[in-house]
């Protein structure tokens, strides 16, 4: 059997890629399904559930969620939003997983803001709604429900100086979050996945994966 040998973050195409380089029809430890919401957004899951799958495709044991968007550069306003929308409850589903409604989450964007490809992280941080502040200090402006959530784009070592996961240890050890939902760019084979596909992960292994790939683009 071929190992696959090629550069990408989805877990979906390392597993279609390698399919089709060993003409088979499954991998042991990895289970893939398909959901077509309409004829523009489609959703692949796929879970790797033992350590064949993930030695054979590279990816950590857990489920990943990949969203292809279809001509996402000329959607319209309402096709935007219901693209959000998909994103949206796929995500919640994964923290109602985790984590209680109350618990605190830290949102974390890896990347360069100035560099245009890597940029997604420092650019998705500039639009969260940020409450662990108020929720401390001034609870009575804010519903009693809300969630603590705290943001932060740590950088990279090129302009930083610091190695990015001793930013994010730090902070982690004096705010405690609950869970924390890192942001980054992912590489991808196909060039009509630019700006149109998404995954999501929720593999406890996933900061170590991701920490390795990070370091070696930092500058």
């Amino acid at each position: 059997m071929q190992n696959i040998d090629f550069r990408t973050d989805l877990a979906l195409e390392r597993s279609e890629i390698y399919l089709k380089k060993n003409q088979a029809k499954q991998i042991d430890g990895v289970i893939s399904n398909e959901e077509i919401v309409n004829e523009k957004i489609k959703i692949t899951n796929v879970k790797i559930t033992n350590s064949n799958g993930e030695k054979t495709i590279g990816k950590p044991i857990g489920d990943y969620i990949t969203i292809d968007i279809k001509k996402l550069k000329i959607f319209d306003q309402d096709d935007i939003e219901s693209a959000s929308n998909v994103l949206s409850e796929k995500l919640k589903s994964l923290i109602k997983k985790h984590v209680s409604n109350k618990d605190e989450i830290l949102v974390v964007g890896l990347g360069n803001e100035y560099v245009t490809p890597d940029s997604l992280g420092p650019k998705v941080i500039s639009g969260i709604d940020v409450t662990r502040h108020i929720i401390k200090y001034l609870p009575q402006y804010i519903d009693k429900d809300a969630r603590s959530v705290s943001a932060v784009s740590p950088g990279v070592l090129g302009t930083t100086g610091i190695e990015t996961l001793e930013i994010l240890e730090g902070i982690i050890s004096k705010t405690n979050p609950k869970l924390i939902i890192v942001i980054d760019a992912l590489a991808s084979r196909s060039i009509e996945r630019i700006s149109s596909s998404i995954q999501i992960s929720d593999t406890r292994n996933c900061a170590r994966s991701w920490y390795r790939q990070y370091k070696k683009r930092a500058f």
